[in-house]
């Protein structure tokens, strides 16, 4: 019944990359803000990075930005997250996460505001 899966995570070494890819199955993500979220061990859940529905509005959270990039397609029904210069402090449980937000030019930053969320898919930085 859950909408959004997201796949791409592993175990990686300081420094590598790693793409995430959120897939949907039954909504139409360009009616929604797209959110990435994690949570480490014995951390709450915090905001990573969101894109508005066509992608003309990014934002990151400080402690990612310059080395993830959130992108979307549309036409593939995907968001991704594309991550750099990884470091063990990104280890977490990634979520994707849809806001309905129909056409509105908006990112979202907190929980409350994202209506659906996948599983997660799981991201460990070794240093």
């Amino acid at each position: 019944q859950v909408p959004l899966v997201e796949s791409g995570g592993g175990l990686v070494q300081a420094g590598d990359s790693l793409r995430l890819s959120c897939a949907a199955s039954r909504l139409t993500l360009s009616s929604y803000t797209m959110g990435w979220f994690r949570q480490g061990p014995g951390k709450e859940r915090e905001f990573v990075a969101g894109i508005s529905g066509r992608g003309g509005i990014t934002y990151y959270a400080d402690s990612v930005k310059g080395r993830f990039t959130i992108s979307r397609d549309n036409a593939k029904n995907t968001v991704s997250l594309q991550m750099s210069s990884l470091k063990p402090e990104d280890t977490a449980v990634y979520y994707c996460a849809a806001d309905f937000t129909n056409g509105q030019l908006r990112v979202g930053f907190t929980i409350r505001e994202y209506d659906y969320w996948g599983q997660g898919t799981q991201v460990t930085v070794s240093s």
